[in-house]
């Protein structure tokens, strides 16, 4: 069972007038050229961002954006991304270069009614991924209450997201993480069945500890992107060039006799769009599941996509993480985009565990169609595989005193 948000305030429960919130988001979207193309992560954080300006708090909000070597990488800035939030929030967001400035005390001060700050990217800090006490001591020394509302963040031990938190006595969580847990909750007690997970990407590595997790609790497994290779050469089929973990064969084939054992439904592909050049966006469907020498596995075949539509037809929970190929390709993006479909054509409850899943949903066009679209990537998965998130522990621990 997941602990969830017990124990844990939200930001409705604390006095939020006239006082100095430091409000950590994930506003890490991605950017090309100055121009924000995908700014779901923005939009999400508003409804804590709004709720926090009605109530009269005076905001200083933090994010990271990308990895940044250090601050003279300033295509990491968050400029456009303070652009846009002014321009959707309809108030002046002053984006402010030294967090650890004695000027920002001051600047909070005169703070109007119509402004808010937003810090420089936190990474452009060397302390900040270091979860560094001698930097959170000081953003603590004008923070009055915390507020995480950064899910896609709360995997990491950063000082924004963990040794901050520790030292301020009225912390908690925003409208984000809150729907978030909630959601992903579902997936994990008492969903409606049947219950499908859909997993696909490139690893079995990266989703084994999703797959202990739910192997017990699902009623059945659809396997796709490159991931479902290792599941076929597991089982002696043929597959080509094809991207295989040739270490993981063993454990899946455990995996597929644990499933049979539990009789769970495992759906593989029986078809497959290959091709000789990823590069070329060109390829062709084999006649079954075998993949020819010379040839590799880009995408799920017709066959394919109408068994994993007919499974999804009949679910009442489903979850997906991960592609069912290379979907950025047109020519490789069928699959993935099928399954999409028919998940917003299914009655029941869709959740896209985000990450490449969420890019996906995102390019098909159906994302508005889903119950939820995570904005936690390698956070959802983590928090569904029962590892605990330091970004939530932290705010069920007793205070830590600054010993700076």
């Amino acid at each position: 069972m997941s602990s969830g948000l017990k124990g844990i305030k939200t930001i409705r429960d604390f006095e939020l007038a006239d006082k100095v919130l430091f409000l950590r988001l994930d506003l890490n979207v991605p950017i090309e050229h100055g121009k924000i193309t995908d700014e779901t992560r923005i939009r999400e954080s508003l409804p804590t961002i709004k709720y926090a300006m009605e109530k009269g708090a005076r905001i200083v909000m933090a994010s990271h954006l990308g990895r940044p070597k250090s601050a003279a990488d300033k295509q990491y800035s968050l400029e456009p991304v303070a652009h846009r939030l002014s321009e959707l929030l309809g108030l002046e967001v002053i984006l402010f270069d030294d967090p650890k400035s004695d000027a920002i005390k001051s600047l909070i001060k005169v703070l109007k009614k119509n402004q808010a700050i937003l810090l420089e990217n936190i990474r452009f800090e060397p302390g900040e991924t270091k979860n560094d006490i001698e930097f959170a001591t000081i953003l603590a020394g004008y923070t009055q209450v915390y507020i995480n509302d950064a899910f896609g963040s709360s995997h990491r031990a950063h000082t924004s997201i963990s040794a901050l938190p520790e030292m301020v006595k009225d912390r908690g969580v925003g409208f984000l993480i809150e729907k978030e847990i909630h959601m992903l909750d579902q997936l994990l007690e008492n969903p409606k069945k049947p219950y499908l997970a859909i997993l696909g990407g490139s690893k079995v590595s990266d989703k084994i500890g999703v797959i202990e997790k739910l192997i017990d609790i699902v009623d059945g497994f659809i396997i796709g992107g490159a991931m479902a290779y290792t599941f076929l050469k597991a089982q002696g089929k043929p597959v080509g060039r094809s991207l295989v973990e040739t270490d993981k064969l063993n454990y899946t084939r455990e995996m597929i006799a644990r499933m049979e054992a539990r009789k769970k439904n495992l759906f593989l592909p029986v078809d497959h769009f290959v091709t000789t050049d990823i590069a070329s966006g060109k390829g062709e469907i084999t006649k079954d599941g075998t993949i020819a020498e010379g040839m590799m596995g880009v995408d799920i075949g017709p066959q394919t996509i109408k068994n994993y539509c007919a499974a999804i037809k009949e679910a009442q929970t489903i979850f997906w993480n991960g592609p069912m190929g290379v979907f950025e390709t047109p020519a490789f993006s069928q699959g993935t985009f099928a399954i999409a479909k028919a998940l917003s054509e299914n009655t029941g409850m869709t959740i896209v565990g985000g990450g490449d899943s969420a890019a996906a949903v995102e390019a098909s066009g159906y994302a508005n169609k889903m119950t939820h679209i995570s904005t936690g990537g390698g956070a959802s998965l983590e928090y569904l595989q029962g590892m605990k998130l330091p970004g939530l522990e932290v705010l069920r621990t007793k205070v830590r005193t600054p010993s700076i």
